[in-house]
């Protein structure tokens, strides 16, 4: 059995390096101790992912349907001949991550299937489940069963989903309309997107910034490099995105250069207070 799981962590690892260069740079500046557990809820919800935007000409609600119903089952048995829902269910069941967390995660990938415009409440119950529990998901991990540090981080851990999530948003907003005709910002349409709209969407996703930085000051050592690197990478794409007029935004998708982001790798590893 060890030998077993060991061999599905390994595949969500390797998925995990297939499917996101900056991630799997970041999770190496963690301790190594985590490395797998965060691979696991990675290869978890990049799957997840995968079935609503890319499985195009199969039935992607009856896959995300069979998904969520082997996801409970192998967390419920505690095995899966499914190694990703296998690696994950092993870390789910290890540092007791939430059933809710996991389930408002399935949630709002099912909300893709459906909608493409939002409002107030549903754009913020999108980005809960889509980003929020899943860096829930991962201070369960960095916390160890420290049930009252993980509730002293809750917050800032989701203002950092947060602003994650919505410099994706802005990052990503000529793809989302073009090829799956989303626009995730209430109020705004891809085709209007003026400076008025674009700086309102900045001071929000400064506003969790800069309160996601208060709590990753206070993760366990093991965590606070590789937490404090992906914050420094998104910072640093969001800077460049601030910089650009609204019409940039619409024509291509804005990118950090890979000389940039070993810069912010080496400039992360080597500060002592990490």
């Amino acid at each position: 059995m060890q030998l077993y799981t060991e061999t599905a962590l390994a595949c969500s690892k390797l998925i995990t390096k297939k499917y996101s260069t900056s991630f799997s740079l970041g999770i190496r500046t963690l301790h190594k101790r985590f490395h797998l557990p965060v691979y696991a809820i990675y290869g978890f919800v990049r799957y997840a992912d995968e079935i609503v935007d890319t499985f195009h000409g199969f039935d992607k609600r009856s896959l995300l349907e069979e998904f969520r119903r082997d996801t409970w089952q192998a967390i419920a048995s505690g095995i899966s001949l499914n190694p990703v829902l296998h690696s994950f269910q092993d870390v789910v069941n290890r540092y007791h991550i939430e059933p809710e967390l996991i389930e408002a995660f399935l949630h709002s990938m099912e909300m893709d299937l459906d909608q493409d415009r939002y409002n107030r409440d549903g754009y913020e119950q999108y980005i809960y489940g889509s980003a929020e529990v899943v860096g829930l998901m991962c201070q369960r991990v960095f916390c160890e069963g420290d049930d009252a540090l993980y509730e002293r981080l809750k917050e800032p851990a989701r203002s950092l989903g947060k602003a994650f999530q919505k410099v994706n948003f802005l990052r990503d907003m000529k793809s989302d309309y073009q090829e799956r005709g989303r626009v995730y910002f209430p109020g705004v349409e891809f085709t209007h997107f003026d400076l008025a709209a674009k700086r309102a969407i900045e001071a929000d996703i400064k506003h969790d910034f800069d309160h996601a930085l208060t709590g990753i000051v206070q993760l366990p050592a093991g965590a606070r490099r590789g937490v404090m690197l992906a914050y420094r990478y998104y910072l640093r794409l969001f800077d460049k995105i601030i910089k650009l007029p609204p019409q940039r935004i619409l024509q291509e998708r804005i990118r950090v250069p890979d000389s940039q982001k070993m810069v912010i790798l080496l400039g992360t590893y080597l500060a002592p207070s990490y």
